[in-house]
């Protein structure tokens, strides 16, 4: 898939009444990227100082990215039939951010992110990566309903048999996962409550993390272990963004100063 071409939708974002939360409902994929470059240390700080504070790359297409050092950055609006206005503005794929008016309206509108493709999302097989760790920096705008995560794609990406959508929530905002809990998982000192849905799982930190270093294959290693995970799916795109429910109305940023992803 090219960056020109429309990202791949899944399905209409499920809106939940009498609730203020909204689950939860998949994002969708984009074109692919080049190879990762290597993490630096963990932190767990408020996001270090990356800001851009002057883009090189704006857009508010609502499919529309760019391609810098490995990754690519996306716009990424797929809910377009219910989503307000988005501005994506990059200094560099750890530097950038989002400017996001969307109604007070329960349901999934945007997921703009930055991602790695692994083979041109044909994807490589779990067992090629000894490790597999990123760091990530960003902080979403406090008010609305919202969550910042990262999503993995295993077994393919999009809405497809045997594809396994494996989110990591760093920040939550009001938002509630698909499915149910059904366990708790902790490493490097934090804890997250996993959800499970057919084909979706979800590690929800129970504290909100602005910055660090999060061990992927070992999420994945335990997911498997647990019988949630098929044994040795292919890895096939990784990615860092903030799913907007909702900005109740109002303008709200969302604020990335740092990414990257190390494969070994």
């Amino acid at each position: 898939m090219t960056r020109t071409m429309p990202a791949l939708l899944l399905a209409a974002a499920l809106v939940l009444s009498g609730t203020t939360a909204c689950r939860q409902d998949g994002s969708s994929s984009a074109p692919p990227s080049p190879a990762a470059t290597a993490s630096p240390a963990p932190g767990t700080a408020a996001a270090p100082g990356r800001s851009c504070t002057d883009p090189v790359f704006t857009t508010s297409d609502p499919d529309a990215g760019w391609s810098e050092g490995g990754y690519y950055v996306h716009n990424n609006m797929w809910n377009q039939a219910e989503a307000g206005p988005q501005t994506l503005s990059a200094c560099s794929h750890g530097s950038w951010y989002v400017d996001s008016t969307q109604p007070a309206t329960t349901s999934v509108k945007t997921y703009p992110n930055v991602h790695q493709d692994i083979n041109d999302q044909d994807g490589a097989p779990l067992s090629t990566f000894p490790a597999i760790r990123s760091t990530f920096a960003g902080r979403g705008p406090g008010t609305g309903i919202y969550d910042v995560a990262y999503d993995l794609w295993l077994n393919g990406v999009g809405d497809g048999p045997g594809v396994t959508e494996l989110m990591v929530w760093t920040e939550n905002h009001g938002q509630v996962p698909d499915g149910s809990k059904v366990a708790a998982y902790t490493a490097d000192g934090v804890t997250y409550d996993v959800w499970r849905d057919e084909g979706y799982l979800a590690f929800v930190a129970q504290d909100t993390h602005y910055s660090g270093t999060v061990d992927l294959k070992a999420m994945i290693d335990w997911a498997i272990g647990a019988g949630h995970v098929p044994p040795n799916p292919t890895v096939n795109q990784i990615g860092y963004g903030i799913e907007f429910c909702s900005t109740d109305g109002k303008a709200a940023r969302f604020t990335v100063t740092d990414f990257s992803v190390a494969l070994s």
